[in-house]
């Protein structure tokens, strides 16, 4: 279908049909989905902010916002620099959630220069090396090598060092593999999918848009992951963290600064 920002230019585009619900919105699911990317790490930036906490936790929940930014603007257009915009920024928000979770057994105001040089230079490459080289499975190898140190660093936390936060971390864990299992579905069985949604009310078939999916289960997993690392961080710092949930449904938290003695 024609749209309002035409063709794509773009080396990947998804199950999605292209300007289906929207003539101003090239993928208009995989488009909205990313609101769970943008509005809840706002509130988590500004609860970090108002309890005083690190800078870093404040990065972490701004790179996850700048990603569901990028791929709104991706999906939305389905043209090669927007995509750049949503990819990149995941590599890069991989490596302040690496910084944090390998930080959080420090004493407070230190700073790790070999971690934070050896991170930076990983960004600066893998930017590099995919801008020259232009292929999505390079980037997917990159970024899931991030998530794979991320989750082995989680998994230590949570068995031997405060193993009550096994829940959560664990949560976080299961809800990005699912979304993971599922963008290997859409991007597996595309065509039955499409062929499926044809015979479906559209709002019926939304439900089947799994790309979708993937960006609500990794955003809220990315999300519960900051949790688990700015707890973790907290509790070594004496704080007392607690998990709220706003409306009964979504995960907060908040610190209460140490006790006087």
């Amino acid at each position: 279908r024609e749209g309002y920002w035409g063709p794509p230019t773009s080396t990947l585009e998804w199950c999605e049909e292209n300007y289906a619900v929207s003539s101003y919105i090239a993928e208009f699911w995989n488009t909205v989905s990313n609101l769970i990317f943008i509005l809840p790490p706002i509130y988590g930036a500004i609860q970090t902010y108002k309890d005083g906490l690190e800078k870093r936790y404040l990065a972490a929940y701004l790179c996850l916002t700048a990603v569901g930014l990028g791929s709104w603007c991706f999906h939305m257009t389905l043209k090669y620099e927007m995509q750049l915009l949503d990819e990149l920024p995941m590599i890069y928000s991989c490596c302040v959630f690496v910084y944090c979770l390998y930080e959080c057994f420090k004493y407070k105001n230190t700073v790790n220069y070999p971690l934070l040089f050896l991170l930076i230079t990983y960004s600066f490459v893998v930017s590099i090396v995919y801008l020259n080289l232009k292929e999505p499975v390079f980037h997917q190898v990159m970024y899931g090598t991030l998530v794979s140190i991320i989750v082995l660093r989680s998994v230590y936390i949570v068995l031997w060092v405060y193993p009550w936060l096994r829940g959560l971390g664990y949560t976080s864990l299961t809800v990005f593999l699912m979304g993971f299992f599922l963008w290997n579905v859409d991007n597996i069985f595309c065509d039955k999918l499409r062929t499926l949604r044809e015979k479906m009310p559209p709002v019926v078939g939304a439900v089947t848009q799994f790309h979708a999916w993937w960006h609500i289960l990794t955003g809220l997993g990315s999300y519960l992951h900051i949790l688990l690392s700015l707890y973790t961080r907290t509790l070594f710092l004496k704080h007392r963290p607690k998990v709220k949930f706003v409306f009964g449904i979504w995960p907060v938290l908040l610190v209460e600064p140490p006790k006087k003695l």
